[in-house]
């Protein structure tokens, strides 16, 4: 026993010294890794690195060298700091041959975000189905949460803890009529009261159909959405924009992302690639013109240009972060993986 106690010690030791030292290591000698913020311009048809200069500071560039005052960057991206131009007086009267007022700017500016560690982490299967149609402006959270079963959907009212039969059984009924098989296998929704509206949930079926669900004045909008031949839907992401264009986006298996339109619910291929959900963080700046989307890995960040009308890839950046002395070493959590365990890392 005391022998065994001798190497159970040992082990624990070791096991500590691997965590603990490459952790005390890594934070005394790392150094914070600054990478550049960029959009990209389509008056000049190039990105517009942000950069930290150490000498002299802030530094606004393109990538073929050229440099620019805040100003000149300021009117060289102009659907994203359209608030500073009109209130220096300096909007103007077109943008890329087109009359354009700043709130059709404002109107059609939108941002999303999506993180592999939330993508991963493992949550509570209730769900909330906002009102789509309330007739205020500010948006409610629902009384109710509601859980899918093999069978069906469940409204659960949270006041009293019981389930609403009627409502479920009108909601589950919609969803079969139109195809729908139970349970799902994916959920997509965001739950939120700061947005101007709610586009419900899109959900992938127990036979990998994609469907649409809303709640329209406490009653079920449901709808087949069909799905390009040889598409395998992998990742849903509800959107909620300004301009009601898009419903939704959608990844594939082949780690390419797809836009699903609001108007006629068909889903078109984007220039977004080798974007993996589940391992890389992703965001997007959009205007009416173009997008500038972020993927960022911890070894790389590309950034890519956008048609907002096509949809297509118009330009890449590829930037490796200086991210400094890294010792590896013993870790329990990842941001690929919701589960703690011993990793060398």
């Amino acid at each position: 026993m005391k022998t065994f106690s001798k190497i159970y010690l040992g082990f624990l030791t070791l096991a500590m010294l691997l965590w603990a030292m490459p952790w005390a290591i890594n934070f005394a000698l790392s150094r914070p890794g600054r990478s550049p913020f960029v959009m990209y311009s389509p008056l000049i048809k190039d990105f517009i690195l942000y950069s930290h200069d150490e000498t002299n500071g802030l530094k606004r560039h393109d990538t073929q060298g050229n440099t620019y005052t805040e100003a000149q960057a300021d009117s060289l991206l102009p659907t994203f700091y359209v608030r500073q131009l009109v209130t220096d007086g300096r909007w103007p009267d077109t943008l890329l041959g087109r009359h354009v007022t700043p709130h059709e700017v404002q109107r059609t500016n939108f941002s999303f975000r999506s993180n592999a560690a939330d993508v991963n982490a493992i949550g509570v299967e209730l769900y909330m189905l906002q009102e789509a149609m309330s007739g205020r402006v500010e948006m409610e959270l629902p009384s109710d949460v509601l859980r899918f079963t093999p069978n069906g959907l469940e409204f659960i009212d949270m006041a009293s803890n019981t389930v609403d039969a009627e409502k479920s059984q009108r909601f589950t009924e919609t969803l079969k009529a139109k195809g729908f098989a139970f349970p799902p296998r994916h959920i997509a929704s965001n739950p939120s009261t700061r947005k101007d509206y709610d586009n419900g949930m899109l959900l992938l079926d127990a036979q990998n159909q994609l469907f649409h669900l809303k709640q329209l004045r406490g009653r079920p909008y449901a709808r087949h959405v069909e799905l390009p031949e040889g598409l395998e839907p992998r990742q849903l992401f509800v959107t909620e924009f300004r301009d009601r264009q898009l419903l939704g986006l959608l990844c594939d298996a082949e780690n390419t992302l797809w836009a699903l339109r609001a108007n006629d619910y068909t889903l078109h291929r984007t220039g977004i690639t080798r974007f993996d959900p589940q391992r890389d963080n992703i965001s997007i700046v959009g205007n009416m013109f173009d997008w500038t989307v972020r993927i960022s890995t911890p070894q790389t960040e590309r950034w890519l240009a956008i048609d907002a009308t096509s949809l297509q890839l118009i330009d890449t950046l590829t930037i490796s972060p200086n991210r400094g002395f890294h010792m590896p070493g013993l870790c329990f959590g990842s941001p690929t993986s919701p589960h703690l365990r011993p990793r060398w890392r």
